[in-house]
C-alpha cells in the first residue's frame, strides 16, 4: 500500500494465491455450473491494482488478474477458468485520454484474438455499471472478462490464455502510464476536487454493491484491509447533483455512457468546456 504520495493519494496492490471449501451456490455464483451439488475446494491466484491520484486531472484505474480452480472430492479439476480486465474512471473529463487508453487496450487484445477487444469492451460496459443509479457508468470502461475457459468454444488454449492474461497485467505502463505523465501537473482548484470527491464516492458505490470481487472477498473471510484496499482515500456525497450543460462536470458525465473511444474522440466533445 502506498499512502500521501506526491502522484497518488492511495495505491493498493494485492497479490492472492490460497483457497479452501467453496459452497456449490457461491461457485454458480462465480460463474461454474459444473459445481452443481458438489462439495468442491477452490484455488485462486491472481494481482489487483488500484491507483487513487491526488490530482483530479488524472484518472483513476483499476487492473486485475486472476486464475480460478474448482476441484472436486477425490482431487479432480472441476472447472478452471482465467478472468481480468483494465478499466478507467476519469475526475475530469479529457476525452483523448478516452482514446489513448482504449486504442492501447485494443492493440494488445488483437495481438492475442480478434475478436477479444470488442467483447471484452463490452462486457466492461456492462459490468462497471451502478444500476442504483440509473444504470450510471463507473467510468469510460476498458476490458473485463471472466470465466475464460482455455480451449472451449474457439477460445485460447491454457498457455495463449495465460499470455493474453499476463500481457493486460503489464499494460497500466502503456495504456495509463503516459496519461499520468501528460495530466499530474495540470492546474486545477477547489470545483475539479469536488468533482473527483463526488466521482470516488461513485467508485466506492459500486465496490461495495456491486463488484463480485468484493462480495467474494467477503462471503469468505478473506483479510478485510486486502478486500477494502480499493476504496478511495476520501470521498463526498452531494444531494441531488446536477451541472449545467457546457461545464466540465457536465462533460464528464456525458463521457460514462458507453462509446467506441478507440474510434477517436467523438464530435460532440470536441467543444471546450468552462
Amino acid at each position: 500500500m502506498l499512502a500521501d504520495g506526491s502522484t497518488f493519494e492511495k495505491v493498493g496492490v494485492n497479490r492472492f494465491a490460497g483457497g479452501g471449501a467453496l459452497p456449490s451456490e457461491m461457485a454458480a455464483r462465480l460463474g461454474s455450473e459444473r459445481a452443481q451439488g458438489l462439495e468442491v475446494e477452490f484455488f485462486a491466484t491472481g494481482v489487483s491494482v488500484v491507483c487513487h491520484p491526488r490530482s483530479p486531472m488524472v484518472p483513476i484505474v483499476h487492473m486485475n488478474v486472476r486464475y480460478f480452480q474448482l476441484t472436486g472430492p477425490d482431487g479432480e479439476v472441476v472447472d478452471h477458468w482465467f478472468g481480468g480486465g483494465l478499466d478507467l474512471t476519469p475526475t475530469y473529463p479529457f476525452p483523448e485520454d478516452a482514446v489513448h487508453f482504449h486504442r492501447t487496450l485494443r492493440r494488445i487484445c488483437m495481438q492475442h484474438h480478434p475478436e477479444y477487444y470488442d467483447r471484452f469492451k463490452a462486457w466492461c460496459d456492462r459490468y462497471f455499471v451502478n444500476i442504483h443509479r440509473d444504470n450510471e457508468n463507473r467510468g469510460i470502461g476498458g476490458i473485463f472478462f471472466d470465466n475464460l475457459r482455455p480451449g472451449e468454444n474457439g477460445e485460447l488454449d491454457a498457455e495463449a490464455a495465460f499470455a493474453l492474461v499476463r500481457d493486460v497485467g503489464l499494460a497500466m505502463r502503456v495504456a495509463y502510464g503516459p496519461i499520468v505523465e501528460r495530466r499530474r501537473k495540470e492546474p486545477w482548484g477547489s470545483r475539479e476536487k469536488e468533482l473527483q470527491l463526488v466521482r470516488r464516492g461513485r467508485y466506492a458505490e459500486f465496490n461495495l454493491v456491486h463488484d463480485r470481487g468484493t462480495k467474494f472477498g467477503l462471503q469468505t473471510n478473506a483479510r478485510i484491509e486486502s478486500v477494502l484496499m480499493s476504496m478511495p482515500p476520501s470521498a463526498n456525497w452531494g444531494y441531488n447533483l446536477t451541472w449545467p450543460e457546457g461545464t466540465f462536470e457536465h462533460r464528464l458525465h456525458q463521457m460514462l455512457p458507453p462509446r467506441n473511444w478507440a474510434d477517436g474522440v467523438p464530435d460532440e466533445f470536441l467543444t471546450p468546456v468552462r
